[in-house]
């Protein structure tokens, strides 16, 4: 008997003519389709924190926003046009962040800040050389209120640091002229002048006011300096002397006055909250001042941003709203006419000294710091 021949690798169907066939699929090739390959994390090669963070950026899920993110800080602090506005919330300063704003001020990445008035208050505390202390679960919330120490989450702020807060605000205000008016961003750089004057360490209001960084904090009755101010205002009353006055809207107009004199525009967000959509409604007010005739000017919008928060989307708050919704707003340039933006779903405690500390070290910032500053 003779063997029947067995087929050639040229007489088989080709697979992906057979697969068109049969499920109508046409398989492609990744090489050919440009796609960009993800490679897997060798701690081995990872030397230092810019090792680690590129690496996280060839990977997936967290890591690679958080390599993403360092791009688009990197590219933002080399773009010479742009002026970046840092937004803050969160108790980043009793987590104990605070030298990571400093070391963004002092390598020239942020330009202005606009917060919530409880992480000034908290980093306040720090900059004049007083301590936040670790939560013990076993400790009683009812005990901790009667001996003075104030929760937020996992760390204590003693009642007795916020005393001493209160006394640095009350300096400043007793010599405030009555016929000024206060704001935040002036109140701010005061009390970064009284640091300057009494305070050795490093901490925000320091640092901002030694270069030249106005901080903005849009609901400032909200926190603990807004309580200090109610405060002073009582005093003086009772004084019989003329009290002050707060108006938030010189804020308001010194930030849009600052932001109409920029090039381009990048927000690098922590968080989200008041600090976040305030700034960015500047895109909205400028669009409105040329709508209603009141300047002739181009759209004003974030050509930049980076965001790190844990906030999800779909619950519809602006904190968790991604750049491409407020690009709907005018608030952001759209990727396609060239903007870049970039959002890490994290911990900022996690993820911030990552991102930043990666870009420092690209930008070699850390060859020029003394190292006195590496404690407060």
């Amino acid at each position: 008997m003779k063997r029947k021949k067995t087929k050639t690798a040229k007489q088989r169907p080709a697979r992906k003519k057979e697969a068109k066939t049969v499920t109508g699929r046409v398989l492609h090739d990744p090489i050919r389709d440009h796609l960009r390959p993800i490679f897997p994390l060798d701690l081995s090669k990872c030397r230092t924190v810019d090792a680690l963070v590129r690496a996280m950026g060839e990977t997936a899920f967290t890591g690679r926003q958080i390599g993403d993110a360092a791009d688009v800080l990197e590219t933002m602090a080399r773009d010479e046009d742009c002026f970046v506005v840092l937004t803050l919330s969160g108790a980043m300063t009793v987590a104990k962040m605070g030298l990571i704003f400093c070391d963004l001020m002092e390598s020239g990445i942020v330009n202005a800040i606009v917060s919530t008035g409880a992480l000034m208050a908290h980093g306040l505390v720090e900059a004049t050389g007083l301590s936040h202390f670790r939560y013990d679960p076993k400790m009683d919330d009812r005990e901790l209120f009667h001996a003075g120490y104030n929760r937020v989450y996992d760390s204590l702020e003693p009642e007795v640091n916020l005393d001493h807060v209160e006394k640095v605000v009350e300096s400043v205000l007793d010599d405030w002229d009555a016929s000024e008016t206060v704001c935040s961003w002036k109140l701010h750089r005061r009390i970064g002048e009284y640091l300057m004057r009494e305070s050795p360490g490093r901490g925000i209001l320091k640092t901002a006011r030694e270069c030249n960084v106005p901080v903005f904090v849009p609901a400032f009755t909200d926190s603990e300096l807004g309580i200090d101010f109610a405060l002073h205002k009582r005093t003086r009353l009772a004084e019989k002397r003329p009290v002050l006055r707060f108006d938030a809207y010189e804020d308001f107009e010194f930030f849009a006055e600052t932001m109409m004199a920029t090039k381009k525009m990048g927000i690098f967000t922590v968080g989200g909250g008041v600090p976040r959509n305030w700034s960015q409604q500047f895109g909205v007010f400028a669009e409105l001042l040329a709508r209603r005739g009141y300047e002739k000017m181009p759209l004003k919008r974030y050509h930049y941003g980076l965001r790190i928060c844990p906030e999800p989307v779909h619950w519809g708050g602006l904190s968790g709203s991604t750049y491409r919704e407020a690009v709907s707003w005018g608030k952001f340039v759209p990727e396609e006419e060239g903007g870049k933006f970039a959002e890490v779903f994290d911990d900022a405690t996690v993820a911030l000294p990552l991102v930043v500390g990666a870009v420092l070290e690209r930008l070699r910032y850390f060859d020029h710091v003394p190292a006195k500053k590496s404690r407060p």
